[in-house]
């Protein structure tokens, strides 16, 4: 990790991963320039330099431009060269539901290296973060973590107070591009790189059709195409990764000696919560009072499918599915009774962007065949199907769910192990992008979580950023990123 260019001398302090930045003279950063000059400089939770952060108003209807507005919450971490700064980065995250501004500290961390030529742009779509959030509190409490994912009361108590101030059909991916091409506009920009993970690849996709003129390069991880009808191939997704999963412990001898019938106890568990739910005791604390929770079968099966999103929690899963095989689920409950995935995104906001762009396009019964017989069922189809039923529907444009076209170079990362957007995705969007090239993390999840060295990303998505060109890159580090060991006890 190199320095960061100051108006004065400095002296850096490189210990392990930590970067300190000592300023001699009392100098300060330069002033912000150009468009950059609308933001005022600011702190922002877990970042420890001074960043630079704004609001931006749209209407929230952009077709009739009156009424409701939002500020949508804007934060950029400037290039650290700024005699060198070429295009920015804009960063969309995934969900649909979480918030862009929370990668601020990867971009001031571990990510920095990112922001040696770039200025890194963090926008919280609206209907997340800052910019109008669609979600309501809910009390953290062990039965709300083995809940199912949408229960009908709390559907309609959220639409109910979310409507007070928002129209839940203006969430959608495509009017959320162009507020940021609004956003790149007001900030002084021409072309700028996009880089989406999960979700933030289909706003990807979505903003490189709608405004192509102003892209220069984009970088896809975990490739959710326009056509994905979420979550319609979530089960088939995750039966594969979990196969895979289960392969990988029969191979390993410290996993297969700990757990040798893996694959009887993952049938077993199931048949065994499919007869009857686990009522189990479960405390907070060594010295709380326990309470009673109930463990369903389909909720079990999904805590499991969420796990292969990272290769960290996936190597707790056969631990956990051995145990619950013998009626231990305290392994499970350790796990299941904590913040995870789903706690970090915008319920309201997810139901608004998944109910018109997602959940119409399900046939039904093709969704019955399709999953029969999966393990983990048709449970995902029926939880978002009935929530959509109560939840408003927005419009999108009538090509929305056709391949994106571009001629922008693109870089496509896919993990093999991934439970949610297999590598036969990315596959299909390189198809109709001639730049593009599509590189297979051989062991990575939903993303390179909990895998050894997580650097060999940045430095491939550095070289991307540099030449703007997918095809020359050395990519063969990726082989090297291992996942870490099984736990067996």
């Amino acid at each position: 990790m190199r320095g960061v260019r100051l108006v004065c001398l400095i002296v850096l302090i490189i210990t392990g991963a930590l970067l300190f930045v000592l300023d001699l003279g009392g100098c300060t950063r330069q002033r912000p320039t150009g468009g950059l000059a609308k933001l005022k400089p600011c702190r922002v939770p877990g970042v420890d330099e001074e960043l630079l952060c704004g609001k931006l108003t749209v209407f929230e209807n952009r077709e009739t431009r009156t009424g409701r507005t939002i500020d949508l919450n804007i934060v950029v971490l400037p290039a650290l060269d700024q005699k060198t700064k070429a295009e920015p980065l804009f960063d969309l995250a995934g969900g649909p539901g979480a918030a862009s501004t929370d990668g601020a500290d990867f971009y001031a961390g571990p990510g920095k290296e990112i922001r040696r030529r770039h200025d890194v742009v963090l926008v919280d779509q609206r209907g997340t973060g800052q910019s109008n959030r669609l979600s309501i509190p809910q009390e953290k409490t062990p039965r709300h973590y083995l809940s199912e994912m949408y229960p009908v009361e709390y559907v309609r108590e959220m639409r109910h107070a979310l409507n007070q101030h928002a129209d839940l059909t203006k969430y959608t991916t495509s009017i959320a591009m162009d507020d940021l091409d609004d956003v790149r506009a007001w900030l002084g920009y021409d072309k700028i790189n996009l880089f989406g993970l999960s979700y933030g690849t289909q706003a990807a996709l979505v903003y490189m059709r709608r405004h192509p003129d102003h892209i220069r390069s984009a970088i896809l991880m975990g490739v959710a195409p326009t056509d994905l009808k979420m979550p319609l191939h979530h089960s088939e997704s995750a039966a594969r990764a979990m196969h895979l999963l289960l392969g990988e412990c029969e191979q390993d001898t410290a996993c297969h000696a700990a757990f040798p019938q893996i694959r009887d106890d993952w049938k077993n568990v199931l048949a065994q919560l499919e007869k009857q739910p686990a009522r189990v005791e479960y405390s907070p604390a060594a010295n709380a009072t326990p309470t009673t929770v109930e463990i369903q079968r389909d909720v079990f099966a999904e805590k499991i499918r969420t796990w292969m999103y990272g290769r960290d929690t996936a190597a707790r899963i056969p631990l956990i599915v051995h145990d619950a095989a013998k009626g231990d689920f305290a392994p499970f409950l350790r796990e299941a009774i904590r913040p995870s995935i789903p706690d970090f995104v915008a319920d309201g906001m997810y139901l608004s962007v998944t109910c018109a762009e997602d959940v119409p396009f399900i046939n039904q019964d093709e969704a019955a065949t399709l999953n029969a017989n999966n393990p983990f069922g048709n449970y995902r189809v029926f939880q978002q199907t009935r929530a959509c039923g109560m939840w408003p529907r927005g419009d999108i444009p009538a090509d929305y769910l056709e391949p994106v076209r571009s001629n922008a170079p693109v870089l496509i990362f896919s993990g093999n192990m991934d439970p949610v957007t297999p590598p036969a995705y990315g596959e299909e969007v390189a198809g109709y992008l001639p730049n593009g090239r599509h590189v297979i993390i051989p062991e990575a999840g939903h993303g390179p979580f909990g895998l050894s060295n997580p650097e060999c990303i940045d430095r491939i998505a550095i070289e991307f950023l540099d030449k703007g060109d997918a095809k020359n890159l050395d990519v063969s580090c990726v082989e090297r990123m291992a996942r870490p060991p099984f736990a067996t006890k």
